[in-house]
């Protein structure tokens, strides 16, 4: 220990071993310090990583801008809304983000088959961010995936100002076999960019989140979007074939793509 820095100094074996523990984790280990305080190097990263955080809660997801028209054309994406009417409102009162307004319940049961298989919907939830990077790469292989299994499925549609109880509405509007929900996580400081995926057999308004199961951390530096995919859709028969979901449901293991697929 260098007093003067109040550094580690490595040599050969402790610098392999801070180099193998900052591969397995973005958190703030061994970097050091000067007197009480960060370096200058990790307080400005520090303070990047916190502006994005913020970012990412605060900026609204708009579809032309967050995915390109092709990608739109393709999946014939369409926008909903819940019953927060601002991004203001949405944080500060979350029950009105876990309902659909009148408009929008008109607009999905005209644009939406009821009573399928699987229906998919995409949240902005609390990181517009995580939606823009991850649900081009996810929202092809699910469908695709879907499609081998012979499952008819719902019209992906977009909701703005979403929580997750949203799913009890789905199924109130639409009553799918299974609703899944494509959701921005909460940022931290070291992933602004993470999604979730969250699952329910028939629901309704009467379920809560013991009722649903959860495949996080989708992101670049987590959950690969093919790994996550192959979870998501073997949840999805494993619901299916028992009629159940949420923690009475244990997850059986899927056949999941290698490293080189990532």
């Amino acid at each position: 220990m260098d007093d003067r820095s109040n550094t580690v100094v490595p040599n050969t074996d402790t610098a392999e071993m801070m180099r193998r523990i900052k591969m397995r984790t973005p958190a703030r280990l061994l970097v050091g310090r000067a007197g009480a305080a960060y370096r200058t190097e990790t307080q400005l990263q520090l303070r990047e990583d916190h502006a994005k955080a913020r970012d990412a809660v605060l900026v609204e997801l708009e579809l032309k801008t967050a995915f390109d028209s092709e990608f739109i054309d393709e999946w014939k994406l369409f926008e909903t809304g819940t019953r927060a009417s601002n991004k203001l409102e949405y944080l500060a009162r979350p029950d009105l983000g876990r309902e659909f307004s009148d408009e929008s319940k008109r607009e999905i049961l005209k644009r939406c088959l009821a009573v399928t298989n699987i229906q998919i919907a995409i949240g902005d939830g609390l990181s517009a961010l995580a939606i823009q990077m991850q649900v081009p790469k996810l929202l092809p292989l699910l469908l695709e995936g879907a499609r081998k299994f012979n499952w008819s499925i719902g019209q992906t549609f977009f909701i703005r100002h979403c929580r997750v109880g949203i799913l009890n509405d789905i199924g109130e509007v639409l009553k799918p076999r299974v609703a899944i929900l494509l959701i921005g996580e909460r940022p931290g400081l070291a992933s602004a960019d993470s999604m979730s995926a969250y699952m329910a057999y028939q629901p309704s308004r009467s379920q809560s989140d013991a009722n649903r199961n959860l495949v996080s951390n989708i992101h670049e530096r987590g959950l690969s979007a093919p790994t996550a995919a192959a979870r998501i859709l073997n949840l999805c028969e494993q619901m299916m074939r028992l009629g159940i979901s949420g923690c009475t449901l244990n997850e059986q293991q899927a056949m999941l793509p290698s490293d080189t697929d990532r």
